[in-house]
């Protein structure tokens, strides 16, 4: 108790001592303690309630894949002025982007659908898709992220995308076209280089083809009746690069295909929509058709 009191004293003598001279006790902040506080300091990304960064500012110092979309435990905009106290999903229409890095804002959650670039120091106003359909944002993106990925067939075909717990591996997705799959167009998802082109035989994935896209991402499409591409070609999201098919541990037609960061199987997502996990879900590709 008597060191206490001592501190107590020595603390009070300090004050007074800094008072009667003129100058003022401040005690250190800890980097980051600005973060949402509803100012849009340096190092951070804020979106702004309305048009040209006027309104309510909600700021960020990391990415965020989902926002939440009720109070209490959404991410809101914490400013005064239009829109104070309101979740940022679906709310914001312009940005300021103070990271020092490039940033992208997405029209779904979890980095997936359409998005928009914010170059390091731009002040801009969202995009006609963007503008008040916010659903996440990410700093320093890979340059292929999830969701710039198209559905691997051609336009006005639907196929049936499923997904299930028990999946080698889960994330991955087995797609169905009925009543007969055997035979159709398989595309490359996006640009990228070939990087194998394998039969495991009767066993595992059979016929597949690997592809290997900028920021560590890669597909994979497995149990194919023909594989036409080559290690080593460059490809596009326009190139055929082989045929659904039966092989390997297969026990029926279909197309196996997994989207891969730095060797990680990811839930799949397409620009076009995204397959449901877990469930079934038909899919078209619907832009940049073959």
């Amino acid at each position: 108790m008597a060191l206490l009191n001592w501190k107590k004293t020595a603390a009070g003598i300090a004050a007074a001592t800094l008072a009667a001279t003129g100058l003022t006790l401040v005690s250190a902040t800890p980097a980051g303690a600005a973060e949402r506080d509803g100012v849009c300091d340096s190092g951070e990304f804020c979106y702004y309630y309305n048009s040209n960064h006027a309104g309510s500012i909600s700021d960020h110092a990391s990415s965020l894949g989902n926002y939440g979309t009720t109070q209490p435990s959404c991410y809101e905009f914490k400013s005064s002025g239009n829109g104070q106290g309101l979740c940022i999903k679906n709310n914001a229409a312009s940005v300021w982007n103070r990271t020092g890095k490039k940033v992208r804002v997405y029209y779904n959650s979890n980095y997936a659908g359409s998005y928009q670039d914010i170059a390091a120091g731009a002040k801009v106003n969202l995009n006609s898709t963007l503008k008040n359909n916010n659903a996440s944002h990410q700093i320093n993106p890979s340059s292929t992220p999830a969701g710039t990925f198209w559905l691997p067939f051609p336009c006005g075909e639907t196929w049936e995308a499923g997904t299930r717990t028990n999946h080698s591996p889960a994330n991955a997705v087995d797609f169905n076209h009925y009543p007969e799959d055997n035979g159709w167009k398989v595309y490359a998802s996006a640009p990228g280089t070939v990087s194998k082109v394998a039969n495991t035989g009767s066993t595992s994935y059979g016929r597949y083809i690997v592809i290997d896209h900028s920021g560590g991402w890669q597909t994979l499409y497995a149990h194919l009746s023909s594989q036409d591409v080559s290690v080593g070609q460059k490809v596009t999201e326009k190139t055929m690069i082989g045929r659904v098919g039966s092989t390997g541990g297969s026990t029926g037609p279909h197309l196996h295909y997994e989207q891969k960061l730095n060797g990680t199987v990811k839930q799949v997502t397409f620009k076009d929509g995204s397959p449901t996990y877990w469930g079934k879900k038909n899919l078209q590709r619907k832009t940049n058709c073959p």
